[in-house]
């Protein structure tokens, strides 16, 4: 990143609002739907981007007990068929209903303390041609990038988080996301911002670290 207006991009909605969050508790995550090695390589992918951040994982959060929930699916129908859902996500009919006609495949939603930090977050990632065809790594790198911090819901549509630096070889998160990733959890930092100048405050902390 060379500029503070290309951070302030990463967290400027496409509504024109700016604003920031990362998470304010350690993470605790689970994940649905897949086999006990697909798990591991999640939960080791979060633990690196955490310690990238030089932010915490835990065994049970007091509250919610898992904070970090990650849902498989083939078909966004099955939100509508799991039970107690809607208590974690309002309003999941409609829900399923845009996402089945933007034929997404992945969708994240939040939830924040009273501070503004994140608190929870729920992914749901439904398994496509496209997902299909990424591995297990790459998956998991990706959304856990995009769920460590309130990202705008723009910042990655036009270039991913992460790179491929040889053919058949693993993704890799880009160093200057990974650089705002690591600045973002500078502890002098609040946990959340409405005002776009902070995006100069995580610049300024890039700098340090670099």
């Amino acid at each position: 990143m060379s500029d503070p207006s290309e951070i302030e991009a990463l967290f400027t909605r496409a509504d024109g609002q700016f604003l920031f969050a990362r998470w304010g508790r350690p993470i605790v995550p689970i994940v649905f739907g897949v086999e006990d090695s697909t798990i591991s390589v999640f939960k080791g992918a979060i633990e690196s981007v955490v310690a990238l951040a030089d932010h915490k994982m835990a065994e049970h959060d007091p509250e919610l007990g898992a904070n970090l929930m990650v849902f498989f699916l083939r078909e966004w129908d099955e939100l509508t068929d799991t039970p107690n859902l809607d208590r974690l996500i309002p309003d999941v009919a409609p829900l399923v209903e845009r996402l089945k006609q933007a034929q997404a495949n992945q969708y994240r939603s939040f939830r924040f303390d009273e501070e503004g930090g994140i608190k929870a977050a729920f992914v749901f990632i439904r398994m496509d041609d496209a997902m299909a065809q990424a591995s297990a790594d790459t998956i998991a790198l990706s959304q856990i990038v995009q769920t460590i911090l309130l990202w705008s819901d723009t910042a990655f549509q036009n270039a991913s988080p992460l790179a491929v630096l040889q053919d058949d070889g693993p993704a890799v998160l880009k160093p200057d996301i990974a650089e705002v990733i690591r600045a973002s959890y500078d502890p002098v930092l609040p946990v959340a911002a409405t005002d776009p100048s902070h995006a100069l405050r995580i610049f300024a902390r890039m700098g340090q670290t670099q």
